[in-house]
């Protein structure tokens, strides 16, 4: 499942870097190929619990070797397409895939995973795709938009190795209501789903906006390898917070990370490589990502405990939805930066990190039991 994650997210991480190049093609606006971005976000995120509910109710199995198959076609055919229309149907296909994975992925190694070691199965898991989301864009720059079509091959192959090396695994046939999963996005659950909105919006905020408020101090390279010390933070400290969380608890984690995070971002707003040196800055970067993304397995983890008997659903309400609402909430964010400042918005973002510390404080712990 964790390759199968690398693979997936590698794919939808390719769109970034080829928009110049679409836009040269197809003659269109950057406005428009801003679009496809927020099309891949959208039913990328936004659909996982859909999936979700559906990997509740039939064999996982399909749904989760489905994901990096349907990911490659989308993706990689992009640079084929004969109308810009046709890559934004494409483009749709690859989230189709990415949110097909996501649900059925976390739910299997959830499933699998020892009870005792379930945070760091996770946390690997989750590892998995943020290596694939850092090493997209480098892949896309390398091979080009109509060479990115050799990698179909690896997805469909990831595909059928899932599918033949994964056990099937039907929680139960009986159908499921509408009103069984509204129920369930209640009490801890939906604390959990709006703290993971507040962070992810903070992340996603700083880098977005790191570029703008670098840009004519720093070189590309520089402000490249800050974002890439934030990637590369953001897998080791997922890894570290799950283990942690197996032996200390969730709520510990989620507390202190949440707590420790917010003077972390406030230190990288008002510092650079110019003022504070490079490898100081490097390793600012290094610590937040790290402290960013401690939450995230940990946080997916803890649903699944409160939820047993639907971990895919409870999976996609913390991965996609609450990443798929931040990703809209960011659009008011960057209007706000655009009205006033990049670092006025950064530092509002951070400001909510309040409010999501103040939820983690109100959790209780969820009972280790046995998940479906």
């Amino acid at each position: 499942m964790t390759a199968s994650h690398f693979i997936n997210d590698n794919f939808t991480s390719l769109l970034t870097p080829l928009q110049p190049a679409l836009t040269e093609k197809f003659s269109v606006t950057l406005g428009d190929t801003g679009t496809l971005v927020a099309i891949l976000s959208f039913v990328g995120s936004v659909s996982q619990p859909l999936f979700g509910a559906l990997g509740d109710r039939v064999d996982r199995k399909w749904l989760a070797a489905a994901g990096p198959v349907l990911a490659a076609l989308g993706m990689t055919l992009i640079g084929y397409a004969p109308s810009f229309f046709l890559v934004a149907m494409l483009i749709v296909l690859g989230g189709i895939g990415s949110a097909v994975f996501h649900p059925s992925g976390a739910a299997y190694v959830a499933q699998n995973s020892q009870l005792e070691k379930r945070g760091l199965y996770a946390s690997i898991f989750s590892a998995g795709g943020t290596a694939g989301l850092a090493l997209g864009p480098l892949t896309a720059t390398a091979l080009g938009l109509h060479g990115i079509i050799w990698l179909m091959p690896l997805g469909i192959i990831m595909g059928a190795i899932s599918f033949m090396v994964t056990p099937s695994s039907r929680v139960s046939s009986k159908p499921v209501a509408l009103r069984d999963y509204l129920e369930l996005f209640q009490g801890p659950i939906r604390s959990l789903w709006a703290m993971g909105v507040l962070r992810s919006l903070s992340t996603v905020t700083y880098a977005s906006l790191l570029p703008f408020v670098l840009k004519g101090k720093e070189s590309d390279w520089v402000i490249a390898g800050s974002l890439f010390m934030l990637s590369i933070a953001s897998a080791i400290g997922g890894i570290v917070g799950g283990q942690i969380s197996d032996r200390v608890g969730r709520t510990t984690v989620l507390r202190s990370s949440v707590l420790l995070l917010i003077p972390l971002f406030v230190g990288l707003v008002f510092s650079s490589p110019s003022s504070i040196g490079l490898i100081p800055f490097y390793l600012l970067c290094f610590a937040t990502g790290a402290l960013a993304n401690a939450t995230i397995p940990v946080a997916v983890v803890a649903a699944q405990e409160f939820a047993p008997g639907k971990t895919a659903t409870t999976s996609a309400l913390m991965m996609g939805f609450s990443w798929g609402t931040a990703g809209v909430l960011y659009k008011l964010v960057a209007e706000l930066a655009e009205a006033t400042s990049p670092q006025v918005a950064m530092l509002t973002t951070i400001a909510l990190l309040i409010p999501a510390w103040y939820i983690t404080l109100k959790l209780p712990e969820p009972p280790r039991a046995e998940l479906g």
